[in-house]
């Protein structure tokens, strides 16, 4: 059974040294590295936010988690679209998927998180997805200027009237972070969909080449019973038609059999014909007879 969300926090906070309190907040990415890192000890978490406040900062860790599923051959999907926006069920199955591959692979032995990390706090990052305050508000649209000064500012003019750009102006540069940060998100799903692809192409050309195996295989077991039948078959015909004359030609035109040579034959005719039982033989069926 799965661990309850109490049960996940308590294991997190103890392993890590950090103070998360809801399991959304693990949507920052920082968390899985450094589990990871407990197992494995090689992920570069100099690189990782572990404050992270932005949509960018998150993709940025869950490349790192991505890069180590990748060096050690770890199957498993990364939802990073939907992580990223710290939703509660999202982040609950991912996190309940990391504790089982924990349990399964941690080597055990005392883990000093925050030696691992630098000492850096990694304090929790505020829940609800993206904080409000990292998008920049449009700032106020400057007042009229007068009439006098509508003209259109003559080259050394610029630079001295006209005033620094707002923090609005920068609106553009956050929004194309934003545009590569979603691109790169896209390139991780596709190559994970692409691994995938290729896992289960490689799994059905196994398959396709065992049942091949087994079918060939069969069928020379098959070739060999027939074989087989047919060699006593034919066996039990002769010995069949052998006594079948022997009986027929007894008494006629002076033929003797030797005592105890009839009894015999007819011993054997019987247990040739004898049948188990419950067994019927079919109705309708003749019995084609052999010409010698």
């Amino acid at each position: 059974m799965s661990e309850s969300r109490t049960e996940l926090l308590a294991w997190l906070n103890d392993l890590l040294q950090i103070s998360y309190t809801k399991v959304e907040q693990c949507g920052n990415g920082a968390a899985h590295c450094q589990i990871m890192d407990s197992i494995f000890r090689d992920v570069p978490l100099t690189r990782v936010k572990f404050n992270a406040k932005h949509e960018y900062e998150y993709i940025n860790n869950f490349k790192i988690l991505q890069s180590t599923f990748d060096k050690h051959k770890i199957d498993n999907f990364i939802p990073v679209e939907r992580l990223v926006k710290c939703k509660f069920q999202d982040n609950l199955e991912f996190l309940q998927w990391m504790k089982k591959y924990w349990d399964q692979y941690y080597p055990g032995g005392q883990y000093d998180a925050l030696a691992r990390r630098k000492g850096e706090a990694g304090s929790a990052p505020p829940v609800g997805g993206i904080p409000k305050a990292s998008i920049p508000k449009a700032a106020p649209a400057p007042k009229a200027a007068p009439t006098q000064l509508r003209k259109a500012p003559s080259n050394s003019s610029i630079g001295s009237g006209v005033p620094k750009p707002s923090a609005a102006g920068r609106t553009p540069v956050i929004g194309a972070a934003a545009a590569a940060a979603g691109g790169a998100t896209g390139m991780i799903s596709l190559a994970q969909h692409e691994r995938e692809k290729g896992a289960l192409e490689a799994d059905y050309q196994k398959v396709v080449q065992e049942m091949t195996q087994q079918t060939m295989e069969l069928k020379v077991t098959v070739e060999q019973v027939e074989k087989e039948r047919e060699f006593y078959f034919n066996k039990l015909r002769e010995i069949e038609i052998f006594v079948q004359q022997n009986l027929e030609a007894s008494g006629v035109n002076g033929h003797v059999l030797e005592p105890g040579v009839e009894d015999i034959l007819k011993e054997i005719q019987g247990i040739m014909y004898k049948t188990e039982d419950g067994f019927e033989v079919p109705e309708n069926e003749g019995i084609e007879e052999e010409v010698y």
